[in-house]
């Protein structure tokens, strides 16, 4: 088996016939300049030691080389053995809060930023489980199936913003009970709910989804965002603040007492985040209690890097190409190698 670990610098192969059209346009322009002092054999006599056939030699020397370097950039891998990789982890559903309040700056940046850092953070940290994630609002969607692909974890949580869900409020029970579907059936790992929520405008009855979650075994744990006493909500990344009807500046508060309710009813912790990792650290230790076991038994393909062959190659052709001088050579002008 056989592929290339960098394919996207295979592309640059494009370019080769594009140094061979320069090269025969280059010999062209030389024969004319040539012709124009008179006739191209009487020249050659008066020039015994100028070898076109060498300096054809180093031009293709030096297209070979650079065409190997192009293959050990793209890294050449053969297949070479299968492995079986046994994962013991757990399955984690992140449940985000995306409504228009998790802008205020009551948490510096604000309060979804600081949240997106925090999982990010938390990602960094994982190693064989796998993780989910759920953006909700006034309504809730799957943004990314569960997986144990934290780079595609990642580029999905740095591209969320409030205009994802154009509903707004804070359907709190509608994310969890997604979350609670969104776990791989088949699985006898622990698996746990982390919902970062300012819990404002709360909709529909979180506490009765909590507690059917942890009736099957599912602990849902409660990042409380924001601060009790309140912020108003940055508008056009000005001074402005978003304001009522009457034209009031809106006031977003942290409504820490129904975090706490559903946290309680979901078997789970619940914590407030600020400005330090003192939330991160309380996740972190809810997970590490968490019980591991075989998430999946998947066969991998193991391939042997093989860029050293064609990097040989490769400095083998610039070696003689830097050998091979433009001229024949006094000495051996009697050997008729290159012409």
């Amino acid at each position: 088996m056989f592929r290339f670990a960098h394919p996207d610098f295979l592309y640059l192969l494009f370019l080769l016939p594009v140094l061979v059209a320069f090269y025969v346009y280059a010999i062209i322009l030389k024969k004319k300049a040539i012709k124009k002092y008179g006739n191209p054999e009487l020249l050659a006599e008066l020039m015994p030691e100028v070898s076109p056939k060498r300096q054809h030699l180093k031009f293709w020397l030096l297209f070979g080389a650079i065409t190997m370097v192009i293959i050990v950039m793209a890294g050449p891998q053969f297949g070479s053995k299968l492995e079986t990789v046994k994962r013991q982890g757990v399955e984690i559903m992140v449940c985000l809060d995306v409504s228009n309040s998790m802008l205020a700056e009551d948490v510096s940046p604000d309060r979804l930023s600081k949240a997106k850092q925090m999982l990010s953070k938390l990602t960094d940290g994982f190693s064989n489980d796998k993780v989910g994630l759920i953006v909700f609002a006034g309504d809730a969607f799957t943004q990314l199936p569960i997986t144990s692909d934290y780079v595609s974890a990642k580029m999905f949580l740095s591209s969320i913003n409030p205009s994802m869900v154009s509903t707004q409020g804070t359907a709190i029970g509608a994310a969890i009970n997604l979350a609670v579907r969104s776990f791989t059936p088949s699985e006898t790992s622990d698996k746990a709910i982390i919902l970062i929520t300012d819990g404002e405008n709360h909709e529909d009855d979180a506490v009765k989804a909590a507690a059917a979650a942890a009736e099957k075994g599912i602990h849902v744990n409660i990042v409380g965002m924001g601060d009790p006493k309140g912020s108003p909500i940055p508008v056009d990344g000005n001074n402005n603040y978003m304001k009522d009807k009457e034209g009031n500046v809106v006031i977003t508060k942290l409504n820490e007492e129904m975090c706490q309710e559903i946290a309680a009813a979901g078997h789970g912790t619940y914590v407030r985040a600020d400005n330090t990792n003192s939330a991160l650290r309380a996740l972190q230790k809810e997970i590490d209690k968490m019980n591991k076991s075989e998430l999946d038994s998947k066969v991998y393909s193991e391939y042997d890097e093989r860029f050293q062959t064609f990097a040989w190659i490769a400095l083998i052709l610039l070696l003689v190409d830097f050998m091979t001088l433009d001229r024949k050579n006094r000495i051996f002008r009697k050997v008729k190698l290159f012409s």
